[in-house]
Protein backbone atom coordinates (compact mmCIF):
# COMPACT_ATOMS: atom_id res chain seq x y z
CA UNK A 1 0.00 0.00 0.00
CA UNK A 2 1.22 3.38 -1.16
CA UNK A 3 2.22 6.14 1.46
CA UNK A 4 -0.45 9.47 1.31
CA UNK A 5 1.23 11.89 -0.91
CA UNK A 6 0.96 15.19 0.95
CA UNK A 7 1.03 19.40 -0.22
CA UNK A 8 4.55 20.65 0.19
CA UNK A 9 3.53 23.05 3.35
CA UNK A 10 2.33 20.29 5.21
CA UNK A 11 6.39 18.95 5.13
CA UNK A 12 7.58 22.23 6.07
CA UNK A 13 5.06 22.62 8.75
CA UNK A 14 5.71 19.32 10.18
CA UNK A 15 9.38 19.20 9.77
CA UNK A 16 9.84 22.99 11.70
CA UNK A 17 10.94 24.85 9.37
CA UNK A 18 8.81 27.53 10.17
CA UNK A 19 9.81 27.01 13.98
CA UNK A 20 13.52 27.98 12.71
CA UNK A 21 13.04 31.75 12.37
CA UNK A 22 10.92 31.36 8.93
CA UNK A 23 7.37 32.42 9.67
CA UNK A 24 4.59 31.21 7.33
CA UNK A 25 3.46 33.71 4.97
CA UNK A 26 1.11 36.25 6.52
CA UNK A 27 -2.49 36.70 5.32
CA UNK A 28 -3.42 39.79 4.46
CA UNK A 29 -7.35 40.50 3.60
CA UNK A 30 -8.55 42.58 0.69
CA UNK A 31 -11.01 44.29 2.74
CA UNK A 32 -11.20 45.64 6.43
CA UNK A 33 -12.84 42.80 8.40
CA UNK A 34 -15.82 44.14 9.79
CA UNK A 35 -19.47 42.99 9.48
CA UNK A 36 -21.35 45.12 6.76
CA UNK A 37 -24.28 47.25 7.58
CA UNK A 38 -26.82 44.80 5.57
CA UNK A 39 -26.92 41.55 4.32
CA UNK A 40 -28.03 40.58 0.74
CA UNK A 41 -31.80 39.96 -0.46
CA UNK A 42 -32.44 36.65 -0.63
CA UNK A 43 -36.06 35.70 -1.24
CA UNK A 44 -38.32 33.70 0.96
CA UNK A 45 -38.60 30.12 0.91
CA UNK A 46 -42.25 29.97 -1.12
CA UNK A 47 -44.60 28.19 0.91
CA UNK A 48 -47.19 25.36 0.12
CA UNK A 49 -49.73 26.40 -2.44
CA UNK A 50 -53.31 26.67 -0.27
CA UNK A 51 -56.80 26.24 -1.02
CA UNK A 52 -55.89 23.70 -4.49
CA UNK A 53 -58.74 21.64 -3.81
CA UNK A 54 -61.25 23.63 -3.56
CA UNK A 55 -60.23 25.67 -7.01
CA UNK A 56 -59.94 22.71 -8.71
CA UNK A 57 -63.52 21.86 -7.02
CA UNK A 58 -64.74 25.36 -8.58
CA UNK A 59 -63.14 24.88 -12.16
CA UNK A 60 -64.64 21.95 -12.41
CA UNK A 61 -67.73 22.86 -11.69
CA UNK A 62 -67.34 26.00 -13.92
CA UNK A 63 -66.64 23.21 -16.96
CA UNK A 64 -69.53 21.02 -16.37
CA UNK A 65 -71.73 24.12 -16.39
CA UNK A 66 -70.68 26.34 -19.06
CA UNK A 67 -68.71 28.50 -16.43
CA UNK A 68 -71.54 29.61 -15.59
CA UNK A 69 -71.57 31.30 -11.84
CA UNK A 70 -75.17 30.89 -10.90
CA UNK A 71 -74.86 26.76 -10.98
CA UNK A 72 -71.13 27.03 -9.02
CA UNK A 73 -72.27 29.79 -6.28
CA UNK A 74 -71.43 27.25 -3.80
CA UNK A 75 -68.12 26.21 -4.29
CA UNK A 76 -67.50 29.70 -5.34
CA UNK A 77 -68.34 30.65 -1.95
CA UNK A 78 -66.00 27.92 -0.34
CA UNK A 79 -63.18 28.85 -2.69
CA UNK A 80 -63.59 32.16 -1.53
CA UNK A 81 -63.77 31.44 2.23
CA UNK A 82 -60.47 29.51 2.04
CA UNK A 83 -58.52 32.01 0.39
CA UNK A 84 -59.92 34.54 3.52
CA UNK A 85 -58.79 31.84 6.21
CA UNK A 86 -55.52 31.44 4.08
CA UNK A 87 -54.68 35.05 3.61
CA UNK A 88 -55.89 35.72 7.64
CA UNK A 89 -53.35 32.80 8.84
CA UNK A 90 -50.64 34.47 6.17
CA UNK A 91 -51.19 37.80 8.12
CA UNK A 92 -50.95 36.58 11.64
CA UNK A 93 -47.97 34.37 10.46
CA UNK A 94 -46.07 37.61 9.12
CA UNK A 95 -46.60 39.64 11.95
CA UNK A 96 -44.90 37.65 14.67
CA UNK A 97 -41.42 38.79 15.17
CA UNK A 98 -40.26 35.39 16.50
CA UNK A 99 -37.13 33.34 14.79
CA UNK A 100 -37.81 30.56 12.73
CA UNK A 101 -37.71 27.31 13.97
CA UNK A 102 -34.62 26.85 12.41
CA UNK A 103 -33.22 30.61 13.71
CA UNK A 104 -33.72 32.30 10.83
CA UNK A 105 -34.39 35.96 10.48
CA UNK A 106 -35.53 37.39 6.61
CA UNK A 107 -33.34 39.70 5.27
CA UNK A 108 -35.37 42.29 5.06
CA UNK A 109 -35.70 42.16 9.04
CA UNK A 110 -31.98 42.25 9.54
CA UNK A 111 -31.44 45.31 7.29
CA UNK A 112 -33.68 46.73 9.40
CA UNK A 113 -31.81 46.23 12.72
CA UNK A 114 -28.82 46.78 10.75
CA UNK A 115 -29.94 50.09 9.71
CA UNK A 116 -30.97 50.88 13.36
CA UNK A 117 -27.61 49.26 15.12
CA UNK A 118 -25.04 50.00 12.55
CA UNK A 119 -21.60 49.04 13.09
CA UNK A 120 -19.16 52.12 15.16
CA UNK A 121 -16.80 52.75 12.92
CA UNK A 122 -14.82 55.61 14.64
CA UNK A 123 -14.41 55.70 18.41
CA UNK A 124 -15.22 58.28 20.42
Amino acid sequence: MAAPVYPAWVGRLVSGQWRQGKRPPAVRPTRPLVLANKVANRRELAGEATCLTEMSVMMACWKQNDFNDKACAEEIRTFYDCVARAEKERKEKKDEYTLSLKGNMPSSKVNRLLRRFPNITRYV
